[in-house]
């Protein structure tokens, strides 16, 4: 009875995952029609990316606490509801600082909602299959970016803001059937230890060097580096390099995010069974590295696609491969390390796209080079913590 729950509470986490996703990503293809009416283009936009991420890294820490003390539906509640919310203002405001303010508010919904879902998923999930939980969590909020632009684009023609009333209502509905159907389990930190002093973002991040899993969170921001880096740069480059139309570059960003669903969805939790999840995680760095420099060596179309097919694969399998170490070596703080997975991640995420389009700017081949050479110093320094820690790791194996 306990395992049918528990699948179901999964589902309904998926759920909501996909739908937030799908939030963000259907107002991708009418930001630059959307940013015209302001009289503004690619700098805001740089900016209001920015804007989403620091939001995200100052704040998963805290929510991530937050669900350890208080539960994780209460927060992934409050998350939803802020997510919708700030989409609707985004679509109402009328001067540049509003939509700044708004973008600000989605990446604070979205810091309270995925930590708290990933530490739910590892809350409900036994060591044994918590791979296959993160990999069918990522697998949802892959399906539901890949998807949203086409929503996204379709709404559109209903009216330019349309979509993000859409966004809105469905964050709303998602939040409804959460609070009568999401199961409500007991927080993680209860009596005494409930009642310690809450941590600041910097507290949280130097107690973080502390942890077993530091280094793991070193790979979350370098791979996340380097995902944002390829995202920020791959439709300038194949437009500057080879003048693809905004069709091929659709297939280019739309097949590759479908393969990795597939691979999330049914081959993940095999590679984790069979290797365990560092070897996944170093093979794939290596994979990420040299697919993301090989995309300035190949030249037609299909070659393209392939490479670019085989980085957005490895670091599908990265993403559910960290999470899952992590939360194994987490113990009883999965909100904590959930929290800073997600500030990690989002630190890539920030860093990565301002420092792809400065040397871009310098050389187009620049981003994808530099994108390599820390992929790979991550790989060796991934490689001697293993080493050093095979211990541990054979331990997380065999419980």
């Amino acid at each position: 009875m306990a395992a049918r729950s528990n699948q179901f509470a999964l589902y309904v986490l998926m759920f909501n995952m996909f739908i937030a996703m799908s939030g963000i990503g259907l107002i991708i293809p009418i930001m630059p029609q959307y940013l015209g009416t302001f009289g503004v283009a690619g700098g805001a936009l740089g900016f209001l990316i920015a804007l989403f991420s620091l939001a995200q890294f100052v704040f998963s820490p805290y929510a991530g606490e937050l669900s350890d003390r208080h539960g994780r539906k209460t927060i992934i509640l409050i998350g939803l509801v802020i997510f919708g919310l700030s989409q609707l203002t985004f679509g109402l405001s009328t001067q540049l600082w509003m939509l700044y303010v708004s973008r600000f508010f989605t990446g604070l919904g979205a810091a309270f909602l995925i930590p708290p879902t990933m530490a739910f998923v590892a809350d409900i999930t036994s060591l044994e299959n918590r791979g296959k939980g993160m990999g069918l969590l990522g697998a949802s909020m892959s399906l539901g970016f890949m998807v949203g632009p086409g929503i996204g684009g379709f709404l559109s023609k209903v009216s330019l803001v349309f979509p993000f009333y859409f966004a809105t209502a469905s964050a709303l509905i998602v939040a409804l059937l959460s609070l009568f159907i999401l199961p409500n389990p007991k927080p993680a930190i209860t009596g005494e230890n409930a009642l310690k002093k809450k941590e600041n973002i910097f507290q949280q991040l130097k107690r973080s060097t502390t942890t077993p899993y530091f280094v793991i969170l070193i790979v979350m921001f370098v791979f996340s580096f380097g995902l944002a880096n390829f995202q920020a740069t791959i439709s300038l480059f194949v437009d500057h390099k080879f003048g693809y139309t905004p069709v091929q570059i659709a297939i280019l960003i739309t097949v590759g995010g479908f393969v990795g669903v597939i691979v999330q969805t049914f081959v993940i939790n095999r590679l984790f069974k069979r290797f365990g999840e560092m070897p996944v995680i170093l093979v794939n760095l290596v994979i990420a590295a040299f697919s993301l420099v090989g995309i300035i060596f190949v030249n037609l179309f299909w070659t393209v696609l392939l490479v670019s097919t085989i980085f957005s694969t490895a670091t599908s399998l990265l993403r559910p491969a960290v999470n899952t170490l992590i939360s194994k070596l987490a113990g009883e703080e999965q909100g904590y390390a959930a929290g800073m997975m997600n500030a990690y991640m989002s630190l890539g995420n920030m860093i990565g796209p301002a420092l792809a389009g400065i040397i871009f700017d310098v050389n187009i081949s620049y981003p994808y080079i530099l994108g390599m050479v820390i992929l790979l110093f991550c790989f060796a320094l991934a490689s001697l913590w293993a080493k050093r820690n095979g211990g541990l790791l054979a331990e997380v194996r065999t419980r």
